[in-house]
């Protein structure tokens, strides 16, 4: 059974740097015992300030880049280089200054990619990427040592909002053509693949985010609480986001 741990720091920059920390931890141990290291990116403010963040850190110097695979939990289907691409995001905030090596980083397809502007073929074609990367008779998916999520104020996590079809997806990716929050179109994420995991952290700042976590740490169903590791879930908060988490026992 996943162990579910409450993380709250003061505020949104510690909440950054504190997970930037633990990130670049979880991947020198990960390296350590596996030898590489498979990281699930998310987007959004927080996102970007932990990237930058990690980039800091004298510590990340002990990480060999080379051996990192990165992924996303979802993305707006847009073209490539649009500025609202988590993709392009993570890329300014630190991808393009490390020496990764550019076959393990694996950007969801783009609007003006191979696939055009079906988004079902796009997500079709990244299940293929990472049905590839997990092996010749692994099963669908890579082994995934941290996947890190955003929390909507409607507790949406990746593109899996509440009471959407999507979230009855038993793939590995969907498309989402009307997300109720813009744009429309994305390719994300399912839950079996977030649930497939070691970890998941759920990282969430701001008073706007106290509600659906409140609901979510109390029980509630929104799909923020179906998102959980196999051994671990992080909930990784400033006070803010915790305002209405129950008090812990």
């Amino acid at each position: 059974m996943s162990e579910t741990v409450v993380v709250v720091v003061p505020d949104a920059d510690i909440l950054a740097s504190t997970v930037a920390a633990r990130l670049v931890i979880k991947i020198i141990d990960a390296q350590a015992a596996h030898g590489s290291a498979s990281v699930v990116l998310t987007g959004g403010r927080v996102a970007a300030k932990v990237l930058r963040s990690v980039r800091e850190l004298p510590a990340s110097a002990a990480i060999d880049w080379s051996r990192v695979d990165l992924w996303w939990g979802d993305e707006r289907y847009l073209p490539s280089g649009d500025p609202d691409r988590n993709e392009t995001q993570a890329r300014e905030a630190l991808l393009d200054e490390l020496p990764l090596d550019p076959a393990r980083v694996h950007a969801m397809p783009a609007s003006d990619g191979p696939d055009g502007g079906d988004a079902i073929a796009a997500a079709g074609r990244y299940a293929g990427e990472l049905a590839a990367a997990a092996g010749p008779g692994a099963g669908p998916l890579p082994r995934f040592d941290v996947l890190m999520l955003g929390v909507g104020e409607d507790g949406h996590v990746a593109s899996l909002f509440p009471d959407h079809p999507v979230l009855q997806e038993t793939g590995t990716t969907a498309a989402t053509f009307d997300s109720p929050k813009p744009p429309p179109v994305r390719v994300t994420l399912t839950l079996p693949t977030i649930q497939s995991a070691d970890e998941v952290w759920l990282i969430a700042a701001g008073p706007d985010k106290a509600a659906p976590i409140g609901t979510v740490l109390s029980g509630g169903h929104l799909p923020a609480a179906n998102a959980t590791g196999v051994h671990r879930t992080l909930w990784l908060l400033d006070k803010a986001a915790a305002a209405n988490v129950p008090a812990q026992p």
